[in-house]
């Protein structure tokens, strides 16, 4: 078992996240694929394989217990973070991946088909151009914008059912003071990332009826 299996197989036991065999080598794929291609296509700040584990793999995977309904959107998703790791671990559900940048669209298209996720959808487009045609349960985002333009980027694609799940880094308080009036923060939880130093945040926001 490589440093890295046994990392994540480890990591993802203190979030209390069970992976199968086949997520756990998807996974690892994933993090294989986004070292090869970072060095062309900037992905990641994140240069250091070693730190991979942590930074992307089990951060992502740290809000798994918090993922609930059938449709969800990965905003702003970049290198495919949280996006590629909640599809690993929720075939089940559907999960589409939106980013501008059209290196990383690629990349993720590259991510979805060698490691066949068919559950993964790829959207190349600025987010307040994307009509799908019906709206999410779920949309998350990672390091994408502040509470205020993530929430009114994507209010169309949503409902008052929706859950908005921002990632986020030390609790922002001047951020949720300026949400649009019609959302609210729900739930916010701090999240222990084996690994990681510093402090994660999970904030859960909902749209409230206006009616």
């Amino acid at each position: 078992m490589s440093q890295h299996a046994v990392e994540l197989a480890q990591g993802a036991r203190q979030l209390g996240v069970a992976l199968s065999e086949q997520q756990q080598q998807s996974l690892l794929g994933y993090m294989a694929l986004l070292n090869k291609w970072n060095k062309a296509y900037n992905l990641t700040a994140v240069r250091d394989p070693n730190e991979m584990v942590s930074r992307h793999l089990l951060d992502s995977l740290s809000i798994v217990p918090f993922i609930e309904g059938q449709r969800w959107l990965d905003v702003g998703s970049g290198g495919g973070m949280p996006g590629v790791m909640l599809a690993i671990m929720f075939p089940e559900r559907e999960f589409t991946l939106l980013d501008s940048n059209g290196k990383k669209t690629r990349f993720l298209t590259q991510v979805k088909n060698e490691l066949g996720l068919g559950n993964l959808q790829v959207v190349n487009s600025r987010v307040e151009a994307f009509e799908p045609g019906q709206p999410f349960d779920g949309i998350t985002s990672r390091a994408f914008a502040s509470l205020a333009d993530f929430t009114q980027l994507t209010r169309h694609l949503g409902t008052e059912q929706t859950r908005w799940l921002a990632m986020k880094g030390v609790y922002p308080d001047e951020e949720l003071a300026a949400l649009p009036v019609d959302f609210k923060l729900e739930s916010s939880a701090q999240l222990q990332v084996p690994g990681c130093v510093g402090s994660r945040h999970l904030l859960i926001l909902r749209r409230m009826d206006q009616g």
